[in-house]
């Protein structure tokens, strides 16, 4: 989050804006009864918002059957992780994106804090999550020459690293398509240090291509949403902490589904809202991105930059 908008001063909303957790439960029971299968933690950072572990203890109630994970930066992890895990949580995935101390401090703005969250992953590790996720998103002249050096890292059995590539989420990060490293190039370094096969996707929709080492040694994912728009098989649905609904990542506005849950009869109503919403969704963000309007396909891609046109910013809806 901008420091220069969200600095130790700013007034974040007040909680009766949020929902609360009882709500969220309400909601994932429902979605799961429509079909929801896995439910992702994220944020902003999740494990900011306090009595994280009791939220997952009521999801595994709400929804016995559906696999309850969690997206962290792993600052505040390491104490939470077994606590975490005797709740209920299934999966863990810690967002890192450089080993560099001073890199680190520089891309995240959080200061000299990585043992922190290398000690969060650790710790995971010894709570029982098996396996532990890595996300790295790859820039290209900021982190890309830590591929070789994180695949090396992480190269372990009860550990997937995957690689993200850059993309132009909300409008604040500058993104340029010229920043971007395609997957298959980050593929052909890695493949250059270690023989890798392909691994078969375990559901429809799935959004990482997974590659495991020849000597059993680990897994990797690459997440090649630029290059390689999947929106046909999205399957993905965000609810942001002030009750909002979004069927893309790349949304402008979402369904206000906390104003429905609130209203007269709301409870009632939170079946057909979903099933509304679902059925009469048409996002293909990543595909006409890739097509680009007719004025810019004879525009090399390295000079096109995504214009500044109102799309939600991430530390709201999460990845």
């Amino acid at each position: 989050m901008p420091q220069e908008a969200f600095g130790p001063h700013h007034a974040f909303l007040p909680t009766d804006r949020l929902l609360d957790f009882e709500e969220i439960a309400f909601l994932v029971q429902n979605l799961a009864a429509l079909g929801v299968r896995k439910v992702k933690l994220t944020g902003g950072e999740p494990l900011t918002r306090p009595f994280v572990p009791r939220l997952v203890r009521m999801l595994r109630e709400a929804a016995a059957k559906v696999e309850v994970n969690l997206i962290t930066n792993g600052i505040l992890l390491a104490p939470l992780a077994g606590q975490l895990k005797e709740a209920g949580l299934d999966r863990m995935t810690v967002s890192l994106d450089t080993l560099l101390p001073e890199r680190f401090a520089a891309m995240t703005g959080r200061g000299r804090q990585l043992d922190k969250v290398l000690a969060g992953i650790e710790e995971s590790r010894r709570a029982g999550f098996r396996p532990v996720k890595i996300n790295m998103v790859v820039i290209r002249g900021v982190n890309d020459d830590e591929i070789e050096t994180m695949a090396a890292t992480f190269r372990r059995p009860d550990t997937i690293l995957r690689f993200i590539e850059y993309m132009d989420v909300g409008t604040l990060n500058g993104w340029r398509r010229g920043d971007v490293v395609p997957a298959a190039e980050i593929l052909a370094r890695l493949q250059a240090t270690a023989a890798l096969e392909p691994v078969d996707r375990t559901y429809r929709g799935e959004t990482a291509r997974r590659y495991r080492y020849c000597d059993g040694s680990g897994e990797i994912g690459l997440i090649a949403s630029v290059s390689q728009p999947f929106c046909g098989d999205c399957s993905r649905l965000r609810l942001s902490a002030d009750g909002k609904l979004y069927t893309c990542l790349f949304a402008k506005h979402g369904l206000d589904i906390k104003s429905v849950l609130r209203g007269e009869d709301g409870p009632q109503r939170i079946p057909e809202v979903l099933a509304s919403l679902w059925k009469g969704r048409r996002d293909q963000y990543s595909v006409e991105r890739a097509v680009g309007p007719a004025s810019d396909r004879d525009t090399p891609a390295g000079d096109k930059e995504t214009p500044a046109d109102g799309k939600i910013e991430m530390f709201y809806i999460g990845g």
